[in-house]
């Protein structure tokens, strides 16, 4: 599982038109399955994002987590985060999951960060063509993988 966790004052999804999930100050959090991925991973990095420590406390320091400081969650599914681009010119997806496997995974995840109390949780639409806004607060950008996490 790949997260690509961007720090915001904002943001926002819209398909055809219609914003589907916005946030305010929080994270935007890219979500990519891969194939081998199982409620194991989702739960352990739903886990980390919720408490990782990347907002200012009073001193400017990184000490607060998104629970700390009340912040949302904008979870936009994205399996391009398994984009093999090492040979030819045409990345290759055979790490993503199936959708099949990755929609329910994502579901979870958004679910897990919300039963972990981050408030709101806003959603993207699995598949769907999206207009993501990002107001990168900062810039804090932060690049989780389960495959290279410990235990």
């Amino acid at each position: 599982m790949r997260l690509l966790l961007q720090r915001v004052s904002r943001a926002s999804v819209t398909v055809d038109g219609v914003v589907t999930g916005s946030i305010g100050p929080g994270l935007a959090i890219l979500v990519g399955i891969g194939a081998a991925d199982t409620q194991a991973q989702v739960d352990r990095l739903a886990d980390k994002v919720a408490n990782l420590r990347i907002f200012n406390d009073d001193e400017g320091k990184f000490n607060r987590s998104l629970l700390d400081v009340a912040g949302g969650a904008l979870v936009v599914s994205q399996f391009t985060l398994y984009a093999d681009a090492r040979k030819g010119r045409r990345p290759s997806f055979t790490d993503a999951a199936r959708p099949e496997v990755a929609s329910p995974l994502v579901d979870a995840f958004a679910a897990k960060l919300a039963a972990l109390g981050v408030a709101p949780v806003g959603r993207g639409v699995f598949g769907a063509h999206m207009q993501v806004e990002i107001h990168n607060d900062g810039p804090v950008t932060i690049w989780l993988d389960s495959a290279e996490m410990p235990g």
